[in-house]
């Protein structure tokens, strides 16, 4: 060490030690929850919404199947052939031209089943067609329909 380092160090001028302090920690850590509050919730609505455009898209694509099938059968798949009908030849339809969807039955975005019902009870000249919707239960305001709410 030069004489000059040492008369330096030696004056007591206190040296500071690089490195943040427990309050700028804290400080950096509540800005970032505040930023994360605010954030979060926005992409979050954007994800949901984006599962139920997924869900109506789904619908409109299985309509379109079912309706080829029912143009190529002469009728809807049954309820018990339900909706893997548009994946595999029923027995006993003749006319069959699938498959009518190439990747095969599709879940809703929140993984249940879709739910297909012919005669439907709603569309009684048809069928009916939904997903129950994030909470997963038919009949609340969260379901996804190929009926309009006002029938």
């Amino acid at each position: 060490m030069s004489y000059a380092t040492k008369k330096n160090s030696c004056r007591g001028a206190a040296v500071r030690p690089s490195g943040f302090t427990l309050i700028e920690l804290l400080l950096v850590l509540v800005i970032l929850s505040v930023l994360a509050a605010v954030v979060v919730p926005k992409f979050s609505s954007k994800s949901e919404q984006a599962r139920q455009a997924a869900a109506k898209t789904d619908i409109a694509n299985m309509e379109t199947a079912l309706d080829t099938f029912e143009v190529d059968a002469g009728r809807y798949p049954t309820q018990e052939e339900a909706l893997h009908a548009l994946v595999d030849q029923p027995s006993g339809v003749k006319e069959w031209h699938g498959p009518y969807i190439k990747r095969g039955v599709p879940k809703d975005p929140w993984g249940n089943d879709y739910i297909y019902r012919f005669p439907g009870q709603v569309n009684r000249s048809g069928y009916d067609l939904l997903s129950c919707g994030p909470d997963g239960k038919e009949g609340t305001d969260d379901d996804i329909t190929n009926w309009t709410q006002q029938q």
